[in-house]
C-alpha cells in the first residue's frame, strides 16, 4: 500500500508520523526497548502531546531476531510459531546498544537520525533508517494506492521498511504467479480465489528472502500490504492496520539455511508417504462419470502399462448442489463401500473432494445452523451467499465442537474406505461475520483455510499414523507448509499457464513450502496434444503428479498414442528415482529444503541463476528444464561443472547458457558433477523396498569422499553410504551388508 505521492509528498487524505530518534533505549539479558518519539525531542514540551512509538527486540531462536513496534498497546495474535522461545539473545551496550544472536546481531543508535541496522558475521544485511517506521493514519476519502483490500478501509497503519542494497533480489511471499524476483511489485498478502493467470493468489504468505542472505517474516495472519523497491525503491516496505506490528529478521546465509530457520519457527512440513508420490488421476471436475467410467480409466491405464498410485474423485462424487454433504450420489455411486473395496483391490489409494462449505440444500445444513457450526453475522443470523454453492454456510472451525463435527464425516468416510482428501477452496472468506471464539474477521481471512486443512489432517493422522497423512489442498498461509501436499489452483490449457504455474511453485517454495503439484494439461479448457505431453513431462519430474482438469478427462489416450507413451516413460522414470525423491522428502521434513528447488536457492552464487523462473532443481542433484514451446525448442542454463544428460548420459560443461530441440519423448534432465544418484530396482509403484536391488549411480566428480542417506520408507530406518574418489577410481562401501550395487555413470 502506497502512503507517499513521490518523494516529497503524502498522498490526499493521508497523514504520517515517523520514529524520529531513539530517545531512550532499555537494556535487558535478552532483550532491549526504544522508546521513538514522533519528532527529535530538543526541549521538556516537545515530551507532550506527542506520539510515541516503542520497539522491543528480542529473539526466539538463534539468528532470529524479534522487532515488535507499538503504538498504543495491543494484543493482536499472531502465527502458532511452534519454534519460537524467547532468551536467545544477549544485550551488550557501549555507545549503541546490540542484541545478538548467534551470528546475527541489531544495533540501535541512541538518538537522532533514527538508525537500527542489522549485521551478521561482519557484514550489514539491512537497516531502518529515517522515515522508516511510520504510523499512517488515512481519512475516510484517503487516496492510497491500491485501496485496501476486503472491502474495509482501516484508519491506521503501521508501516516498517527496510533497506535493499545494490543487486539485492526478493524472493518468495507465496505461490504468486508473476515474475519470480518481486522487485518492483506492490503484493496484497490476501487470499483470493484468482486463478493462475492474475496478481492474485491462493497461498499468500508474509515471508520474503534475499540474496544477501536474510529473509524477513511479519507475524501478522491478516492482510499485510508489501511495497517491494516500488514506493521507494530502495527500500522493502509492509504495513498492516492497527496499532502493533511485529516481524523477525532471519540469517542463513544460504537461501535453505534461512528457509531451514524459517520452518523452525513456523513449523516443517510432515513426511509423506511413498505412495503419494505416484501418479494420481482424477475423475475431472464437471466430467460425467460413475464407477463404470472410473473402471475404464483404471482398466485402461493398466492395459497400457501405465503405474497409477491415486485414483481422485472429484465435486460430483456428491450429489449437486449438497455440497458438502458427504455422501455418495447414490444416482451414480450406489455402492460405495464396494466400489472403494474394489479399488483398493487394483492395489489403489482413493482420495476425494471436499471443502468447508455447508450448501443449503445439504442434509447437513439445518443441523450446522441449529447447532452454532455456521459463520454468523454481526446480528446472529447465519452468513449464506450463493456464490458456488446455493445458499452455503462455512463452517466455523474456531468453534471446537463445530470442528469435532466436520471431522466425524470424515471418519466416516475412511470407514467406507477412502484414504486422502483434496481439501478445496477456503480462500473467499467474509469480513461481515462473527466468530464463535471472537477472533477478528480480517486476521481470521487467511487463516481461515489453516484451520480447516488442520482439522481434516488431524483425522488422516490419527486414522492412518504419522508419515502417512496427505492432502491435496489449494488455499494456504505462513505455517500451511505443516501439511502437505498443495497443488497451484486452476490454471489453463496452454503453454504459457504451464510457465506461470512453475513460476508460482518455485515462489511457494522460497516461501517455506517443500511439496507441490499442479494440474497435468492444465485445469481450464482442453489442451492441444503437444501442451499435454509437455505438462505430462513436467507433471512427473515434480514432487507430486496429478492428471485432473475442468471439462474434459486427462486420460492420456484421449489425446494420441504418443501421450501414452510419454506418460509411461515419465512416469516409471519417477518411479526409478523413487529412492533418491523419498529421500529429498525426508529431507525437507527434517531441514525444510524443497523438493523442488529455484535454482537461485540451490546455486546462491550464480548471477546467471538469479532470475531464473524456467527451470529448477528436483532435490539437490537433478537439474530440469520443462518445455514451453510447440517445436521443442528450450533455452536453459547450467551452472559451472560437469553435467551429464539423464537420458542419453552425454556430458556437457556448464558456466553457459545451452539451446536444446526435444521431442515429446525427451526434455532436459541433466545430473549435477558429484553426485551419487540412489535409484530403484522397480518402476511399476512408488512404495516398494527401495534397499532392495539399489543401484548407485556414481556421476563423475572431483576427489574426496561423498555421503548418502537412502531412507527406507517403510521402517523409516536410513542406510548410509560412502563414496571415496581418488586418482580415477572409486570405492563405495555402506551401513547394508547387501541387496545393492554401484556403476560409474
Amino acid at each position: 500500500m502506497k502512503f507517499t505521492d513521490g518523494l516529497w509528498q503524502l498522498r490526499p487524505g493521508v497523514t504520517a508520523l515517523y520514529a524520529a530518534e531513539a530517545y531512550d533505549i532499555q537494556a535487558g539479558e535478552d532483550a532491549f526497548t526504544v522508546t521513538a518519539p514522533t519528532t527529535v525531542i530538543n526541549r521538556r514540551g516537545d515530551t507532550l502531546n506527542r506520539p510515541v512509538l516503542s520497539l522491543r527486540l528480542s529473539s526466539p531462536l538463534e539468528n532470529v531476531i524479534r522487532v515488535r513496534v507499538e503504538h498504543h498497546l495491543s494484543d493482536d495474535r499472531g502465527f502458532d510459531l511452534v519454534g519460537a522461545e524467547d532468551g536467545h539473545g544477549i544485550v551488550k551496550t557501549d555507545g549503541a546498544t546490540t542484541l545478538t544472536s548467534g551470528a546475527l546481531s541489531a544495533t540501535m543508535v541512541p538518538g537522532a537520525p533514527w538508525d537500527l541496522s542489522f549485521h551478521a558475521d561482519g557484514r550489514p544485511l539491512t537497516s531502518s533508517g529515517p522515515k522508516s517506521i511510520g504510523h499512517f493514519r488515512l481519512a475516510g476519502d484517503a487516496q492510497v494506492d491500491p485501496a485496501p483490500v476486503g472491502g474495509a478501509r482501516a484508519s491506521v497503519h503501521l508501516a516498517q521498511q527496510l533497506a535493499l542494497d545494490v543487486g539485492e533480489v526478493v524472493y518468495g511471499l507465496g505461490e504468486r504467479f508473476g515474475p519470480l524476483v518481486k522487485n518492483g511489485q506492490t503484493v496484497e498478502i490476501w487470499n483470493a480465489d484468482g486463478g493462475t493467470s492474475s496478481e492474485q493468489a491462493y497461498k499468500n504468505v508474509p515471508f520474503y528472502l534475499t540474496n544477501r542472505g536474510y529473509g524477513v517474516f511479519v507475524n501478522h495472519p491478516g492482510h499485510v500490504s508489501y511495497e517491494v523497491g516500488s514506493e521507494t525503491v530502495q527500500r522493502v516496505q509492509f504495513s498492516v492496520a492497527g496499532e502493533s506490528l511485529e516481524y523477525f529478521v532471519i540469517y542463513g546465509p544460504t537461501p535453505k539455511q534461512i528457509l531451514e530457520r524459517y520452518t523452525a519457527l513456523t513449523g516443517r512440513p510432515a513426511r509423506l508417504p511413498a505412495w503419494s508420490y505416484g501418479l494420481w488421476l482424477s475423475t475431472s471436475f464437471t466430467t460425467d462419470y460413475d464407477e463404470q467410467t472410473v473402471t475404464s480409466f483404471i482398466d485402461g491405464m493398466a492395459e497400457r502399462d501405465l503405474p497409477l498410485s491415486v485414483f481422485h474423485f472429484d465435486c460430483f462424487w456428491m450429489r449437486e448442489f449438497n455440497w458438502c454433504d458427504f455422501q455418495w450420489d447414490p444416482r451414480v455411486f450406489p455402492d460405495p463401500e464396494g466400489m472403494l473395496a474394489r479399488l483398493h483391490a487394483k492395489d489403489l489409494r482413493v482420495c476425494v473432494w471436499i471443502n468447508p462449505y455447508i450448501a443449503q440444500r445439504s442434509p447437513l445444513f439445518a443441523e450446522a445452523a441449529g447447532r452454532g457450526f455456521l459463520l454468523k453475522r454481526p446480528d446472529g443470523s447465519v452468513w449464506q451467499w450463493d456464490l458456488w454453492q446455493a445458499g452455503m454456510g462455512l463452517v466455523d472451525f474456531t468453534n471446537p465442537d463445530a470442528t469435532r463435527w466436520f471431522q466425524s464425516k470424515l471418519r466416516a468416510l475412511q470407514d467406507q474406505g477412502v484414504d486422502a482428501f483434496k481439501t478445496d477452496f477456503g480462500e473467499r472468506i467474509p469480513l461481515d461475520v462473527a466468530y464463535f471464539d471472537g477472533s477478528a474477521p480480517e486476521r481470521m481471512h487467511n487463516l481461515y483455510t489453516h484451520l480447516y486443512n488442520t482439522a481434516v489432517f488431524e483425522v488422516l493422522e490419527e486414522r492412518r499414523g504419522r508419515g502417512e497423512a496427505v492432502l491435496f489442498a489449494r488455499s494456504a498461509t505462513a505455517g500451511g507448509q505443516r501439511l502437505p501436499v498443495h497443488w497451484g489452483g486452476d490454471s489453463g490449457s496452454t503453454y504459457g499457464s504451464m510457465a506461470e504455474s512453475l513460476r508460482g511453485g518455485l515462489s511457494l517454495a522460497f516461501s517455506g513450502f517443500s511439496f507441490w503439484s499442479h494440474d497435468i494439461g492444465g485445469f481450464e479448457g482442453t489442451p492441444d496434444p503437444g501442451v499435454f505431453k509437455r505438462w505430462v513431462a513436467f507433471g512427473l519430474m515434480s514432487s507430486h503428479s496429478r492428471l485432473h482438469g475442468s471439462t474434459s478427462y486427462r486420460v492420456p489416450w484421449a489425446f494420441d498414442e504418443e501421450a501414452v507413451e510419454v506418460t509411461r516413460l515419465f512416469t516409471k522414470l519417477k518411479l526409478r528415482l523413487m529412492p533418491y525423491l523419498f529421500q529429498a522428502g525426508v529431507q525437507a521434513h527434517e531441514s525444510g529444503t524443497p523438493l523442488m528447488r529455484p535454482m537461485a536457492m540451490e546455486f546462491p552464487g550464480d548471477r546467471n541463476a538469479a532470475h531464473l523462473d524456467t527451470q529448477y532443481m528436483l532435490g539437490p542433484d537433478l537439474l530440469v528444464a520443462p518445455v514451453f514451446t510447440p517445436d521443442g525448442k528450450v533455452e536453459l542454463y547450467l551452472p559451472d561443472g560437469t553435467w551429464t544428460n539423464y537420458l542419453t548420459g552425454e556430458r556437457v560443461e556448464g558456466g553457459r547458457w545451452c539451446t536444446e530441440r526435444h521431442g515429446f519423448t525427451s526434455m532436459p534432465i541433466y545430473v549435477r558433477e558429484g553426485a551419487v544418484l540412489p535409484v530403484g530396482a522397480r518402476d511399476d509403484r512408488p512404495d516398494y523396498d527401495h534397499l532392495d536391488g539399489l543401484t548407485l549411480r556414481v556421476y563423475p566428480g572431483p576427489d574426496g569422499e561423498t555421503t548418502l542417506t537412502v531412507t527406507d520408507h517403510a521402517s523409516g530406518e536410513p542406510a548410509r553410504f560412502t563414496v571415496i574418489r581418488s586418482g580415477g577410481e572409486v570405492r563405495v562401501s555402506s551401513s547394508l551388508a547387501s541387496g545393492w550395487t554401484y556403476e560409474l555413470a
